[in-house]
């Protein structure tokens, strides 16, 4: 508000002092081949006289920072942000602030890559404001074009799907570490942490000399990443970049990682032991006795069989959650973390033996570790049952069902670490250990934390980590006494054809009947392609549409189209077509068929979240957002307002 009434006392002042016409900057656009297709876009304004135009990056409360828009980037991968020069940073007399702007002349720069099949215009608009020392004029407008030449090695849109984007890095690179942390828990387990002295000392005492043990220790460790690396290419290879991707919302896919995960937490918890045949590992053994590098690789690969009853569980819940994550990179990345995570104590304990004396003894707390896995296996296990009712409506696991169950294993959690229940395997236990109380603490604080959440609590903190089923898919969404009541609500109509939607937003589930209602209402359209089974699409319902005014904006200011890419309804036989997408046959046989045919073939891309303002011509409104560029409140907000102001131009 401040910003706002600061700019119309400067624009009031300017048009009541002159009535000249001011038109102090003119803008040049180039381009550049800077090897392969990749391209360098120069936007370039000369500025008259005392005029200064601002920096894109200023403060909130201070005027319109200078702002680069694409309209249809669909056939290019954007490589960089748009980068500016060091500018001037002095205090502004018109806005009583310090402020960064340039002067005379100034050149932005941004890289792309075309990925088209065939040359496109790329069209696009610069949003500025420029001032001299005495006053400002208005925000302006100018449109720039570029010619984006054919691709002449071009992505293959099923394979690019979510990698392009500097967020799938930065979900990459927390994959990894959270993949490493499983493999320092895996450590301690007993199955491993037995493992790691003998092991050492072997190669200590086989070695000639010291020096020789610690190389010996080294081909060890590398052996043991390249074991499990080739267990991640493998998956990846497999299934394939298509399957990843479409395992996030296939049905079948998550009824199957549920009863998977069920098999590793009751294995876990001491019902039974999952091993490998003796078969595999007298063979790896026998093979270890070569010597060389053969024999080495060989112990590590009798190391993977033998521990195989505490690490596969481990491996395999990485597995598929990275598989469930669309991405052919996940398994990779996850079995590099998790592998370096094993190998390196190995390494650094032949390096160092003393260190051996550091390690803590085995004992029952061991079996303790494995027990906590198995709880926390479990939990984990009801989320993929979740996605498949979530994806089928079939309601048997609603919010407040799914929300108890977790509650109920993490009360277990909490009191199997005070000791006041065993499972097989348990020794007994004389005392509470500090680590084992702290432990028991935070997992009772989150069992605490959940409770609220049954009366529609939003349970932030774990959004942010696993979600639950959406608010609306509840028996009384929002909270005991909600006025529409009853696990319809998200098939609740008004009399357009809305349906009640996250955070008690009203939507439309039909693009047509949608885009019909915008037009007769004056709006602009914000489609909101969406997955039942989709995580960061309840992270972003959850955490930023939550937010009073992005909640304002989407009920007041757009009409919201949500299109469910994973809803099974049926079309009709008249319906049902089969069409092409990236070189590969696809059947329309579903709703959601159609909504992620018409995701792909328009804005060439299907993951989820994906939003886009569009008019009441069905063109596009500035750029798209997704999950990982926008997942934040302030972010999603300036979003929407740039949508909303291209369409009141």
């Amino acid at each position: 508000m401040k910003k706002l009434l600061s700019v119309l006392v400067l624009l009031l002042t300017f048009f009541t002092v002159s009535a000249q016409f001011y038109n102090p900057v003119t803008w040049e656009f180039s381009q550049e081949n800077i090897g392969g297709d990749e391209l360098e876009l120069t936007f370039t304004a000369s500025i008259e006289g005392e005029w200064y135009m601002y920096s894109q990056h200023i403060s909130d409360d201070g005027p319109v920072p200078t702002t680069f828009t694409f309209f249809n980037e669909e056939g290019i991968e954007v490589l960089t942000d748009v980068l500016e020069p060091e500018p001037v940073e002095e205090f502004d007399s018109n806005f009583d602030m310090v402020l960064k702007y340039f002067k005379k002349k100034v050149s932005f720069t941004q890289r792309i890559k075309s990925i088209t099949d065939s040359a496109y215009t790329l069209n696009g608009e610069v949003m500025f404001m420029t001032c001299d020392p005495k006053q400002c004029l208005p925000p302006e407008y100018v449109e720039f074009s570029f010619n984006i030449p054919a691709a002449e090695n071009k992505i293959n849109i099923a394979s690019s799907f979510g990698d392009t984007k500097r967020g799938a890095s930065n979900n990459m690179l927390t994959f990894f570490f959270l993949s490493f942390l499983s493999g320092l828990i895996a450590l301690i387990t007993p199955c491993v942490l037995p493992m790691i002295p003998m092991t050492v000392s072997y190669f200590l005492k086989q070695s000639q000399n010291k020096t020789k043990g610690i190389v010996n220790s080294i081909i060890y460790g590398v052996s043991i990443v390249i074991i499990y690396l080739a267990l991640g290419v493998g998956v990846s290879a497999i299934f394939g970049a298509d399957a990843l991707n479409n395992m996030a919302t296939n049905v079948y896919f998550n009824f199957a990682f549920f009863l998977l995960l069920l098999v590793f937490a009751a294995s876990f918890l001491g019902a039974f032991e999952l091993t490998l045949p003796n078969s595999w590992i007298n063979k790896a053994d026998k093979a270890s006795d070569k010597g060389g590098f053969i024999g080495i690789f060989f112990m590590a690969f009798t190391l993977a069989l033998v521990s195989f009853s505490c690490t596969g569980p481990i491996v395999g819940t990485l597995l598929v959650e990275a598989a469930s994550g669309g991405n052919y990179l996940g398994p990779i990345v996850g079995m590099l973390g998790f592998s370096l995570a094993i190998a390196l104590p190995f390494t650094l304990f032949s390096a160092f033996p003393a260190w051996l004396n550091s390690l803590p003894k085995s004992g029952g707390w061991l079996n303790s570790v494995k027990v906590v896995l198995g709880l926390l296996e479990l939990a984990l296990a009801f989320k993929f049952l979740s996605n498949v009712d979530l994806v089928t409506q079939s309601h048997m696991l609603e919010r407040e069902f799914y929300i108890a169950i977790w509650i109920i294993i993490f009360t277990v959690l909490t009191i199997y670490l005070l000791g006041f229940i065993k499972f097989s395997h348990d020794s007994d236990l004389k005392y509470v250990s500090v680590p084992r109380l702290f432990f028991a603490i935070f997992f009772g604080a989150i069992t605490i934390y959940m409770i609220p959440g049954l009366w529609g609590a939003p349970l932030k903190i774990i959004n942010d980590v696993i979600p639950p089923p959406p608010l609306e898919y509840s028996e009384s969404p929002h909270g005991v006494g909600y006025t529409l009541g009853g696990s319809s609500n998200t098939h609740k109509l008004s009399e357009d054809g809305q349906h009640l939607g996250p955070q008690g937003i009203m939507v439309f589930h039909d693009y047509d009947a949608g885009l019909e209602h915008a037009k007769k209402i004056g709006k602009p359209v914000m489609l909101d392609f969406t997955g039942w089974a989709c995580v960061n699409c309840r992270k972003m319902e959850q955490n930023v549409w939550s937010d009073t005014e992005v909640k304002r904006m989407l009920t007041e200011d757009v009409v919201l189209i949500s299109l469910y890419v994973d809803e099974r309804t049926k079309l009709s036989k008249e319906q049902q077509y089969e069409t092409t997408i990236a070189g590969k046959k696809k059947k329309v046989r579903t709703v959601g068929d159609q909504w992620m045919v018409l995701q792909a073939e328009r804005y060439k891309t299907n993951s989820q979240p994906y939003y886009v303002m569009i008019d009441h011509d069905e063109n596009q409104l500035g750029v798209a957002a997704n999950y990982q560029d926008y997942g934040k409140v302030d972010l999603f907000k300036n979003w929407l307002q740039d949508g909303l102001n291209v369409f009141n131009k």
